[in-house]
């Protein structure tokens, strides 16, 4: 049996753009994802802070430096430019690999870079 842990995730994000005539997806600085270790249309699931939806997309790698998070297609109904977002990504996993586990938590500034990585949570802290 297997069971689905998160994997990675970029903490507090600020949306830079939302694009609705577009395919889909959320383009994200190719170099927050390769910190996160997620991958190019592998997909995650978004939380944004200010309204509470919950919604699962893919992710676009943009421009490495950029600070972009843009929501596209139909994705860029449930934020606003400037909202803070969570951008989690799961993995399915044995117990056994589950218990030795630690997620990959990448922390940015308002501008969208990185502040800290950390493979720690705990609650009501941030590691």
């Amino acid at each position: 049996m297997n069971i689905t842990m998160l994997k990675s995730k970029i903490h507090r994000a600020v949306v830079t753009q939302a694009e609705l005539n577009y395919v889909g997806s959320i383009t994200v600085d190719s170099e927050l994802l390769k910190e996160a270790g997620i991958l190019e249309y592998e997909m995650v699931q978004i939380v944004d802070i200010e309204n509470g939806n919950r919604f699962e997309t893919y992710t676009i790698a943009g421009e490495p430096g950029s600070g972009v998070m843009c929501l596209n297609g139909a994705a860029a109904r449930q934020v606003q430019v400037g909202d803070h977002i969570i951008l989690m990504c799961y993995a399915s996993m044995t117990p056994e690999e589950a218990k030795e586990y630690r997620p990959t938590v990448v922390f940015v500034n308002e501008d969208n870079s990185i502040s800290r990585i950390t493979s720690y949570e705990k609650h009501g802290e941030i590691g």
